[in-house]
């Protein structure tokens, strides 16, 4: 089994959660990257995120979801619904996430961070 490496899609990408996750001693990215363009489309972010063996995380749950069928060999999908959470709640939920799951749990899967809730 293997760590859980997660990826910020542009809707997520907000640069306190990466910090305060990766000072928690996870591996976290965030677009921009230097393998991710700030303008990239949705499809290229999860196809970036695949091939660097990462989950991405999304408040962006509609196109999401129909990239998840479309790309069925990415390695995990969650979704999150903006308004339900604040900074500190998806550190939280991010970091139980992280914490509690081997990367082979969300190969090909799309869960919800509401199952991570604290």
């Amino acid at each position: 089994m293997s760590k859980l490496k997660l990826h910020l899609d542009a809707d997520t990408s907000i640069k306190a959660l990466q910090n305060a996750l990766i000072n928690k001693g996870y591996d976290v990215t965030r677009t921009p990257t230097d393998w991710m363009a700030l303008d990239a489309s949705d499809d290229v972010q999860l196809l970036g995120a695949t091939a660097q063996e990462r989950c991405i995380f999304t408040f962006n749950i509609r196109d999401f979801l129909i990239l998840g069928e479309r790309y069925k060999n990415h390695y995990g999908i969650i979704l999150a619904a903006q308004s339900s959470w604040n900074l500190s709640s998806l550190i939280a939920a991010l970091s139980k996430m992280l914490s509690e799951t081997e990367a082979e749990e969300l190969q090909g899967q799309i869960r919800w961070l509401n199952q991570w809730k604290c």
